[in-house]
């Protein structure tokens, strides 16, 4: 899977990283690797399923998606 994020500098000295496509997905670095670094792991959870979501619905099929 692909995801555009976007990077810039913010008024901290920061990098900010952002995933346009995921509402508040964002995270900051130190520099460019380590800002990239981290919104890889934000990516990552942000789309980790809800473990209490998938307890109450039981009868839910979960299957994985390659886009």
């Amino acid at each position: 899977m692909q995801i555009l994020v976007t990077i810039n500098k913010g008024e901290d000295g920061y990098i900010v990283a952002r995933c346009p496509s995921l509402k508040s997905c964002w995270s900051q670095g130190k520099t460019k690797e380590e800002a990239l670094s981290n919104i890889k792991e934000a990516i990552e959870l942000y789309l980790e399923p809800d473990p209490e979501y998938l307890q109450k619905n039981k009868y839910e099929e979960l299957l994985e998606l390659t886009i």
